[in-house]
């Protein structure tokens, strides 16, 4: 409860309720329970039926104004009996409202039409859309919301235990901090409303087509939790997720266990968990400083660790490990035993696995809901303007690839091929990826230059002591000179995987013929910064 300075609401002998909601959810017993602390009911058509039929004494707004609804019930509270009732200052507008017959509102429980999940429905039309957009909902709420000082405003059925404890325990009446707390809820609410629609109706363009970049965006998150700090400890940070956030993102997790999350747990954590939500079979990412130490996919989440941890155990030391499978006791076990590690991820655990991790307390534990990737924009802050994109969600398939070179990938190769081209758009660029057997042998990432990536990941492979030779390669973008293919072929690459597209080309893949390499292009980019 927030506390501000003011003096609390005087006490009133008689009590009015004006209630109108569109999610009638726990609203006869919240309604039944205001009724016995004295409150006359005062409600809209359905929503006074409803009241009505459980046997709760309630007058309707058509009939309460002296002039019925009209234009089929889009004009009903639109009235001043009902907004002077919200807006009425106790103590000073008293006088004009016994002169004009206006009953003080002391609580409005009111929700709005659901225009969010009516839009959210793929068959919404464009007329169900306008006709879900609620007029006198969000009048009487910023009504009653303005005159908190007189006013307690309710907007969401998850507020009714806490109003209704509040009113018992205090013989019926809201204290002044109460009413300001429900007040902004309310707002926020508001604004959370028009932003939707806003940005619905922003998403057509004048002839009727769809827009894909509106001429104005409208965000509204909800903060989960302060942060201890941000990138670094001079910093400070919050994190805030959609009103209504996609299943299978992060904002949707549960955490099990574990210390609170920080700022780079949580970018981390999104990289790791949208790594491995790519894979259709059993996969394993470790992820230090939002990039991919190691990967691989496997029959089980124990084998797939093993092979993802061997990439780069240094490196996996502090890191965040995430599975897209559930998770087992063999598998939690083996991981605490061998390495330190900031967070976990996985869709499910089995009640084993929980049980070992409880032996290392510290380590977050998150459970991500299911769902597919949602495409959704993605923004990037730049000083007082915003840069929009939309995501990178391309699917690639062996029948999207075009083979440039006189050899041609085999089997395995394509294998590695289609697995190293899904880890490479996890990396930050210049990224380089070397592949075998289903598992990255060495990772290049976030070079100046692509040919000091491709050295890096070398190195990365030898200082593992895994074998590079018959492994395969891929790049993020084309390799603008052929240097980048005479390292690989040292090194013992045999197939490259980039999207092509640079001047030099044929160079490019003359040099890959040369070294008897395959090579197969994209036209894809996977840039990631």
């Amino acid at each position: 409860m927030i506390a501000i300075p003011g003096k609390d609401k005087p006490t009133s002998p008689q009590r009015l309720a004006l209630i109108s909601v569109s999610d009638k959810t726990g609203i006869i017993e919240f309604a039944s329970r205001l009724s016995q602390l004295g409150y006359a009911l005062l409600s809209t058509g359905g929503t006074a039926k409803a009241l009505a039929g459980a046997g709760l004494q309630v007058t309707e707004v058509s009939d309460y104004p002296g002039s019925p609804e009209i234009m089929g019930g889009r004009v009903k509270t639109l009235h001043p009996r009902i907004h002077g009732g919200l807006l009425g200052r106790a103590g000073e507008d008293d006088a004009v409202m016994s002169d004009q017959a206006i009953p003080r509102i002391d609580l409005a429980v009111i929700n709005l039409y659901p225009f969010e999940a009516v839009t959210s429905q793929p068959d919404c039309s464009f007329t169900d859309a306008i006709e879900n957009i609620d007029i006198g909902g969000p009048a009487m709420v910023r009504s009653a919301a303005k005159n908190f000082e007189s006013v307690a405003i309710v907007t969401s059925p998850e507020q009714y235990d806490t109003v209704l404890e509040r009113l018992e325990s205090a013989c019926g009446e809201l204290d002044r901090a109460s009413r300001f707390e429900l007040a902004v809820a309310a707002f926020n609410r508001v604004a959370q409303y028009d932003d939707s629609i806003s940005n619905y109706l922003s998403s057509f363009a004048s002839d009727g087509s769809q827009a894909t970049f509106p001429d104005q965006i409208n965000n509204c998150f909800v903060k989960v939790a302060d942060l201890r700090y941000g990138e670094n400890p001079h910093q400070q940070a919050a994190w805030y997720r959609d009103v209504q956030p996609a299943q299978g993102s992060l904002a949707a997790a549960r955490q099990h266990q574990g210390k609170e999350l920080s700022y780079n747990n949580i970018a981390d954590a999104d990289a790791a968990w949208e790594c491995v939500r790519q894979f259709d079979e059993t996969a394993c990412a470790i992820i230090k400083h939002a990039n991919p130490c190691g990967v691989a996919v496997a029959q089980d989440p124990a084998s797939a660790y093993d092979l993802a941890f061997a990439t780069d155990s240094t490196s996996a030391f502090g890191g965040i490990i995430a599975f897209n499978r559930r998770l087992d006791a063999l598998t939690a076990t083996r991981i605490i035993n061998r390495q330190f590690l900031e967070l976990l991820i996985a869709p499910a655990y089995d009640h084993e696995a929980l049980a070992v991790l409880t032996a290392k307390k510290n380590i977050r534990v998150l459970e991500m809901p299911g769902g597919k990737p949602v495409a959704q924009q993605e923004t990037k802050r730049i000083g007082s303007g915003l840069l929009v994109q939309t995501p990178d969600l391309d699917t690639l398939s062996q029948q999207d690839c075009k083979v440039v070179t006189q050899r041609q990938p085999n089997e395995q190769e394509w294998l590695d091929l289609m697995f190293a081209w899904k880890v490479a758009r996890m990396v930050k660029s210049n990224a380089i990826v070397y592949a075998a057997g289903g598992r990255t042998v060495g990772v290049g990432a976030g070079q100046m230059s692509r040919i000091d990536s491709a050295r890096i990941a070398r190195w990365k492979a030898e200082n593992a002591g895994l074998p590079v030779k018959g492994a395969i390669m891929a790049s993020d973008a084309f390799f603008p000179f052929r240097d980048g293919i005479d390292s690989a072929a040292q090194a013992g690459i045999a197939a490259v995987i980039q999207p092509g597209g640079s001047m030099r080309d044929e160079e490019v893949i003359a040099a890959a013929d040369e070294h008897g390499m395959a090579m197969v292009l994209t036209g894809i980019w996977h840039f990631r910064h």
